[in-house]
């Protein structure tokens, strides 16, 4: 059974102009131990899929319009929510992108992780205090006693981020999803933040989903990846073969971006144009208007998701034997 089990979702959001569906046939698995990268540019659709997965979409005029959301073996998507508040903060954490943003600069930190565990787990204030040190301890904080009583203006940016976390572990999540934790950080805090995502996930026996545009971040820190455009997924499978055999024209883009080491700087690709706007979806493949493959059949049918025999799976008309072997598996060296 897997820990996060999501098949066919569909998003719709209510608005002023009339409905919106910003995601469309969204599925995949997480078991727990694994780490699932969701990666793509801005407006693919990643931090919608985590709102759906978190239950937060009726606060946002949101709801799911089709699919499901399994966690644990219980249905997500028909959940009240009063049991949805028992899953939220508990068994289900969000770390946020931006700290500050998540951190009231008015409380001491430690305050706010101890209201956070209190509200979910129902120990005494002191309970409390003590477990909130000891997770803050695992993560790394130094002098978690001091630390406990500061405020988020006397903190660095990654002891800002690291506070965060332990306000997602103290209360014993089974499933962390992190919408790009490491953004704001310097190289040094986001390497840092990356090893300590690896080894809380391997020492709690935890699913994560890494929300991220930084390829970088997926190859060190995921498993899996799954790649989105436009609202879609449109390759899925583990890092190392996707990063070496990448099927799909986007991810081949995706990682085309990527400088490497000795490279001629003419060699550096960009995509052309811009993800398309949720109220301007293309029909047919949702890629093909900044494609260079793009056949007649792009412009009108939906693609099937299919599999490669590479053992990933891609949604792309163009994956034929005669595609593959025109865009060799060599094509370039990758992360």
């Amino acid at each position: 059974m897997s820990l996060l089990h999501v098949e066919d979702l569909a998003v719709e959001f209510t608005t002023r102009d009339g409905a919106v569906r910003p995601l469309t046939g969204i599925g995949f698995s997480l078991e727990q131990g694994e780490i699932l990268g969701l990666v793509g540019e801005t407006g693919s659709g990643k931090s919608v899929t985590a709102q759906a997965v978190m239950g937060l979409l009726p606060f946002l005029d949101g709801r799911v319009s089709k699919g499901k959301i399994r966690f644990m073996d219980q249905e997500l998507t028909t959940l009240p929510e009063t049991d949805y508040q028992k899953l939220r903060g508990n068994r289900i954490s969000l770390i946020s992108q931006n700290p500050m943003t998540s951190l009231d600069p008015v409380y001491r930190v430690g305050d706010q992780i101890v209201e956070g565990l209190r509200c979910h787990t129902g120990l005494s204030k002191p309970e409390a205090r003590q477990r909130a040190v000891a997770v803050m301890s695992e993560l790394g904080i130094p002098n978690a006693e001091k630390v406990f009583i500061q405020y988020p203006h006397q903190l660095s940016g990654g002891l800002k981020q690291r506070i965060v976390i332990a306000m997602g572990l103290c209360a014993d999540a089974r499933l962390l999803i992190a919408d790009e934790p490491t953004t704001a950080l310097d190289v040094t805090v986001q390497a840092q933040i990356i090893d300590l995502f690896a080894r809380t996930v391997e020492k709690k026996n935890l699913g994560m989903i890494m929300i991220t545009h930084d390829l970088g971040v997926i190859a060190h820190l995921c498993h899996r990846v799954a790649v989105m455009y436009a609202g879609t997924l449109v390759e899925t499978g583990d890092v190392a073969t996707l990063f070496a055999k990448p099927v799909h024209p986007y991810t081949r883009a995706l990682l085309g971006c990527i400088p490497v080491m000795g490279m001629d700087e003419e060699s550096l690709d960009a995509i052309p144009g811009n993800v398309p706007s949720v109220r301007t979806f293309p029909p047919g493949c949702r890629y093909h208007p900044r494609c260079p493959a793009v056949q007649e059949i792009c412009r009108t049918r939906w693609p099937d998701t299919i599999d490669t025999p590479y053992g990933t799976r891609v949604a792309c008309h163009q994956f034929t034997p005669q595609f593959t072997q025109q865009f060799s598996p060599d094509w370039r060296t990758t992360p």
